[in-house]
């Protein structure tokens, strides 16, 4: 870290950031193992904090004080006598453990570009950063003296920002033991089977509010970000072999460690594997276990790679190797991950090439098994309508397919345009739906508006989602800014308190389009009170399918088999909120699947 000097008073503090370091784009360079995860320490004082007589601590850590300059955000903690504070990076920010002290429960907005939330209560405290945080990238702390005697702990957060602990704080550096993963933030993906508890209903609000979540986002200045590079020869129609063998015979090679190539939103990790090694891979909800046979390996472990490679950890076995690759998010035999073994590229050592991304999903084509479950058996027509339906005398029942934006709203833009591509999304469940027996009714077949006047548009769409008609269901492509595009991933499924049942139909169509993708579930969202949801009078929901500023995810929207996968979902969420029983617990019909 470069060396600063620093002058502080009661009014300002103020300070440089360090350069951020370039990385190689090349997949196949090979980087020297990171460092373990320090968990860095302080103790401000040495006297420790009063107690007052209740045994509640007299001393608080918070109010955290900030500035920006440039690119950098400062932000600024006092420290009281006798506290003690652990820093750990995340892929979503730096949490601050402490002792010593009681955290003032606060929740507060943006303090700067580089800190978008500050959240704290508990003992902790977090700085949400657009970006992920590494052992030293992204970040940097210090200690200092102010003018009145006091301490403070001073953090500056950019993406050019390096250096991590500064020197006196890396004296007081306690490193993980390696056997322990590192500290790492892993959005847990809510169980969409269950409805939540409707809220109090949502005001209607300023105008913002009544969007969707990324139809803000205005396009990057420079584009989208670049696409992950596909696996050299590898056809993602195909699924990635969880076991296969090298050709040759065994003799007991002593492997050298992974290389890793690193791009926006994917890790690429390569294993060179000598003649007759057989492999095995274990995907799980910490990462992927590559279990290997007929060769050796040093034990040893690195740490805080990337955000989607949290580490790795090579270990002896009896009968071979085994490497221990945790990752960011979990993984599945359908997603997070794909591997290819590739032949020689020179020498006679293959390649066990394996790409990591929690946005990596399930691209293959439909199985035969599968299209038979496409054609979403048809709904019994007797009594099976009353279900969601107002009426039990409904023959058909009909619900609203609703393709976001149009004609001069194009909505996100990305990868994929998200006109064009819910349109092609919900032209594919109208199919479905009909050879099923519903009567489908589209707020638009075309590239076009309802009306030019957006709010106007929004309210027409809604309006259409009238008694009589069963369901409702929005389909649009979410957008980060591009500073923040590689948090963004996955599907999610929003939901207004504009009907007891609107919470239910969301969850039913969350959890069959992430079955039918093995895309990452956002879970299910509310927080917003959106125009198209809650001017609607039955139940009614918008699903986001997925991201068109992420790298990963903007190639899922892409591909054809991956919208084959969204339809078939969120047809079968439709079908199942129709005839099993969703009010009475009864199914009628049964669920078809």
């Amino acid at each position: 870290m470069k060396q600063k000097i620093i002058f502080f008073s009661s009014a300002m503090l103020l300070g440089a950031a360090g350069a951020g370091l370039a990385q190689s784009g090349d997949p196949f360079v090979r980087e020297a193992p990171a460092q373990a995860v320090p968990m860095l320490q302080g103790v401000a004082g040495t006297a420790p904090a009063p107690i007052n007589l209740t045994g509640v601590q007299n001393a608080t850590f918070g109010s955290p004080r900030s500035s920006q300059n440039g690119g950098v955000t400062r932000v600024v903690f006092d420290l009281p006598n006798g506290v003690s504070y652990t820093l750990t990076p995340t892929f979503s920010g730096l949490r601050l453990d402490v002792q010593g002290a009681r955290v003032l429960p606060t929740v507060s907005g943006r303090l700067g570009d580089s800190v978008s939330e500050y959240r704290a209560g508990g003992g902790q405290a977090t700085l949400i950063t657009p970006y992920p945080l590494s052992l030293t990238g992204g970040w940097q702390a210090m200690e200092a003296t102010i003018g009145n005697g006091g301490r403070v702990l001073i953090l500056d957060f950019g993406s050019t920002v390096n250096g991590g602990a500064s020197p006196e704080l890396g004296k007081l550096v306690r490193t993980v033991a390696q056997s322990t993963a590192p500290s790492a933030v892993v959005p847990a993906a809510p169980a969409a089977t269950a409805a939540p508890t409707p809220p109090a209903p949502l005001a209607t609000g300023p105008a913002h509010t009544t969007l969707p979540p990324g139809d803000t986002v205005t396009p990057a200045p420079g584009g989208a970000l670049p696409p992950a590079p596909a696996l050299p020869g590898a056809n993602s129609e195909m699924p990635s072999a969880l076991s296969g063998q090298v050709p040759g015979t065994a003799r007991g090679a002593l492997l050298t460690p992974p290389r890793i190539g690193k791009n926006p939103g994917q890790t690429r990790v390569v294993l060179d594997l000598p003649p007759g090694t057989a492999y095995r891979i274990v995907p799980g909800g910490i990462g992927l276990r590559v279990e290997l046979t007929g060769v050796s390996v040093t034990p040893q472990v690195a740490q805080n790679i990337s955000p989607e490679l949290r580490s790795w950890r090579a270990e002896a076995t009896p009968g071979g190797a085994v490497f221990t690759l945790l990752t960011g998010a979990p993984t599945t035999p359908r997603s997070g991950w794909r591997a290819q073994l590739l032949p020689p590229a020179s020498g006679d050592l293959s390649r066990l090439a394996i790409d990591l991304s929690p946005a990596l999903a399930d691209l293959t084509p439909l199985t035969p098994q599968e299209k038979l479950l496409a054609a979403v058996p048809p709904i019994p027509a007797a009594r099976g309508m009353a279900i969601l339906a107002l009426s039990a005398t409904s023959v058909r029942p009909r619900v609203v397919i609703d393709p976001g934006h149009g004609g001069r709203d194009p909505g996100a833009v990305g990868a994929v345009i998200e006109k064009e591509v819910v349109l092609d999304v919900a032209l594919r469940v109208t199919a479905l739906l009909r050879a099923a027996g519903v009567d489908v009714v589209l707020t638009r077949d075309r590239d076009g508006e309802l009306n030019p006047d957006k709010n106007t548009d929004l309210t027409m769409r809604a309006r259409m989602g009238t008694p009589g008609t069963q369901l409702f269901v929005s389909i649009h492509v979410n957008a980060m800014e591009a500073r923040s595009a590689l948090r963004g991933y996955g599907v999610e499924t929003w939901w207004n308190p504009n009907h007891p049942l609107s919470s239910t139909l969301a969850a039913l169509l969350q959890t069959n389009v992430v079955n039918e993708t093995g895309a990452y579930s956002q879970g299910l969202k509310n927080s917003q009170s959106l125009a198209v949801l809650r001017n609607s009078r039955i139940p009614a929901a918008l699903i986001e399918i997925g991201y068109t500023s992420h790298p990963v995810d903007g190639q899922n929207l892409q591909d054809t088999n991956y919208r084959d996968r969204v339809a078939l979902g969120i047809a079968q969420g439709i079908r199942e909120a129709l005839v099993t029983g969703i009010v009475d617990g009864g199914a009628i019909g049964g669920a078809g699947k």
